[in-house]
């Protein structure tokens, strides 16, 4: 008999608590129309939720062997933690899967397909996005636009977080050190064979976004400074534009003043022109700040994230427990305190 393949359900979470049973019972429905063909296990990374996240997700990983929970010592970022989950992921694939729900299990099934046909990495394709502020829709696929024109690699437009990638991907990302990661283009800017499945988001019944406005532009901010020079570039050639007009308006001022004109004195214009440079020179250097600001990031010997708690029940165990009268007070025996932080590098 064949043995079958081990697919990691990988989902991060943060103040989830309404989401939690949810999210696994529809996984639980999926995959239980594929199990003669693939086991599978779900991997929750969770953020350091304040709320009664971790406590609910221990509950579930004493009812079902399949469930590993890994905490975090502190709120790392959501991309950190997508990319923490990936690295322990033990499946032949990972689905990384938002646990709001918006993204339907249900597509897993294709994923899979398209997967056994060959593609090493099956992402989502957004279409409507119901509920949505239009002009934040309008900003977000402006933006997957925009990255990709400025980008040298092919980026997907549309495409978010969710998304099967094959083992070889997997082992490749393990290798990943960066303090601010941007797994969308990291992991379409790898190669291999890629392939988006169109699908219609649905709108969040539990809880509420962790994503604002500004923590939406910090991820786009990421997006275009690790896949494009070109703001260095435009930085270099303002430069040279300015020199040059600066070089015109000297040559122009000599040769007047040789045929004998007579300037006004001109201080409001002075003072514009001043502050305009002023205000130039602080856009360009912010520029390159950013880029400085991550190479410092990067170079200081820190860990991708630092696991405090792990719930995990091995490979030896049934896979659901048929007593629930005891679960609660089994918690604290199945969690594993990782005390020391050097002992809990994520990657």
């Amino acid at each position: 008999m064949t043995s079958r393949k081990l697919i990691s359900i990988c989902v991060p979470v943060y103040n989830e608590e309404d989401n939690i049973r949810p999210l696994y019972e529809r996984v639980r429905t999926v995959m239980s129309q594929l199990e003669q063909r693939y086991d599978y296990e779900v991997l929750f990374t969770d953020n350091r939720s304040e709320d009664r996240t971790f406590e609910r997700l221990a509950t579930l990983a004493l009812e079902d062997k399949r469930v590993r929970v890994i905490r975090f010592s502190r709120n790392f970022g959501f991309q950190r933690s997508i990319l923490a989950n990936y690295v322990n992921a033990r499946g032949a694939a990972a689905v990384q899967l938002d646990c709001d729900l918006q993204d339907p299990p249900e597509l897993i099934v294709e994923f899979l397909r398209r997967w056994e046909e060959g593609y090493a990495v099956v992402y989502g394709v957004r279409g409507n996005r119901p509920a949505e502020n239009p002009f934040l829709f309008g900003l977000r696929r402006f933006f997957y636009r925009l990255i990709d024109a400025l980008s040298e690699d092919t980026l997907p437009h549309d495409a978010g977080d969710f998304r099967l990638i094959d083992r070889r991907v997997i082992e490749e990302l393990r290798h990943v050190r960066d303090q601010q990661p941007y797994l969308r283009g990291l992991i379409a800017a790898m190669g291999f064979r890629q392939i988006g499945i169109p699908y219609n988001r649905a709108s969040r019944e539990r809880g509420s976004s962790k994503f604002s406005f500004w923590r939406l532009l910090g991820l786009a901010l990421d997006g275009i400074l690790h896949h494009s020079i070109v703001p260095l570039r435009l930085a270099t050639a303002v430069g040279f534009v300015m020199c040059g007009l600066a070089f015109l308006g000297a040559l122009y001022f000599l040769i007047a003043r040789t045929f004998g004109a007579d300037w006004p004195e001109g201080w409001a214009s002075l003072s514009v022109l001043v502050l305009f440079s002023i205000g130039l020179n602080a856009l360009l250097l912010g520029i390159i700040g950013e880029y400085i600001g991550r190479i410092f990031k990067n170079v200081r010997p820190m860990p991708l994230v630092i696991i405090d708690d792990v719930i995990d029940h091995g490979h030896g165990l049934s896979q659901t427990s048929t007593d629930q009268t005891s679960l609660l007070p089994d918690i604290d025996s199945k969690v594993t305190r990782l005390d020391s932080p050097h002992k809990a590098s994520g990657a």
